[in-house]
């Protein structure tokens, strides 16, 4: 009887069944190879940017509805799977801060519990940026918030221009903070007229550094603002004078030595008379007389002060006024008091939706950002370099 080999021929079954567990393994990988793009908001004078995002990158809007409950409660349904790609959520952020955090919230918690591989936040302006420093008693509410965005899911950030380079350490994932300065310094080359009259303006003297990568990069000269006229961040009360100082406490001091020691008189505590802060008179800290004042900044929203620093450069002999800056909230009636300042023009991006504001006031101009913004969520999901995206970029930029 002839001996039957089983190791060199597979039956038909185990041969028809081989290419098709491949293939389907093939299949499986292409699709979460994939990305899809979404918007957490529910008004649509947010999506705007979204919408430009997608078509430079030639993708779809994700399907989703985010809206309100009758009791304002927000609630996210996403219309497509996104099981095993990456997610990039792109929220801009209204007048309405605190909605568009919840949206931001409960929509990475659904891509998270539909099993998204990587969430990305798209944050143009990130939220509550200036609440980075402790004041007085109260929190460092940036850092609450990156806590928060890490728990609902979120793996990855971009954002542009943090008000303070230091706050990507409050977060335990990847931040990319992009910059707008090459959009602004175009605008500036393109839109002004004889900009090489021109000088950069730091409107406090903790803007300088950022004034100072402006006007290194178009070869201008700086000029700085100092004076009571001024109110810089760092002047505001932090609660270390608080109790009021005094040169001698003595007798009780709040400190109870163990009964052991009872019988050692405390000994009282003579502290250094602290100086109170006096302001000087108003200084321009460079000429700007018969020149193009240029005021740089991050974030204009209060325009108290900026209205103060042109109607000063105006004095100086400034002969026109323009104020460059990424974030232009333009909240209250900031709109009606540059339109009757000396300010000539107003200049910021589209990170946050300014278009009522524009209706009132025709001295805002805006710059387009998507670019930058499509640009680094193509390269996130290639995982390629983002040093392209920070050319010519300077440290204090």
């Amino acid at each position: 009887m002839p001996i039957r080999r089983f190791g060199g021929h597979k039956s038909p079954v185990s041969h028809s069944q081989t290419p098709k567990l491949s293939y389907g393994y093939r299949k499986m990988n292409i699709s979460r190879s994939g990305y899809r793009v979404f918007s957490a908001n529910s008004t649509t004078a947010c999506t705007e940017l979204a919408k430009k995002i997608t078509e430079r990158l030639g993708v779809e809007l994700g399907k989703s509805v985010v809206y309100q409950e009758p009791n304002t409660e927000t609630r996210v349904d996403v219309k497509e799977s996104v099981r095993g790609q990456d997610i990039f959520i792109i929220q801009t952020i209204p007048r309405d801060v605190n909605t568009a955090i919840m949206e931001l919230l409960v929509m990475a918690y659904a891509l998270k519990t539909s099993c998204a591989k990587n969430i990305i936040g798209v944050i143009p302006y990130f939220p509550y940026s200036k609440q980075c420093k402790m004041r007085k008693r109260g929190s460092v509410v940036c850092k609450l918030l990156a806590s928060m965005l890490a728990k609902a899911g979120l793996t990855h950030i971009i954002t542009m221009d943090l008000h303070q380079k230091e706050i990507q350490g409050f977060f335990n994932f990847p931040v990319d903070n992009l910059r707008a300065s090459p959009f602004l310094i175009q605008y500036i080359q393109e839109e002004i007229p004889d900009y090489r009259n021109a000088i950069i303006v730091a409107k406090t003297p903790s803007a300088a550094k950022r004034a100072q990568s402006y006007a290194e990069r178009l070869r201008l000269g700086l000029a700085v603002m100092h004076g009571e006229a001024n109110h810089s961040e760092s002047d505001m009360a932090d609660g270390r004078q608080s109790p009021p100082l005094s040169r001698t406490t003595t007798g009780h001091t709040g400190l109870e030595l163990p009964s052991s020691n009872r019988h050692v008189p405390f000994p009282g505590i003579e502290l250094p008379m602290m100086m109170a802060k006096e302001k000087p008179p108003i200084t321009v800290v460079g000429d700007v007389g018969g020149r193009i004042a240029i005021i740089i900044d991050d974030i204009i929203d209060d325009v108290e002060d900026f209205v103060a620093t042109a109607e000063i450069l105006k004095e100086r002999g400034a002969y026109k006024i323009y104020i460059m800056a990424t974030h232009g909230l333009l909240s209250a009636d900031a709109p009606r008091l540059i339109e009757e300042s000396a300010i000539d023009e107003v200049v910021v991006t589209n990170t946050v939706p300014h278009e009522v504001q524009k209706l009132q006031c025709p001295k805002i101009k805006t710059v387009d950002v998507s670019m930058i913004l499509a640009e680094a969520i193509r390269r996130i999901h290639n995982g390629e370099s983002m040093a392209y995206l920070f050319r010519n970029i300077a440290v204090d930029d």
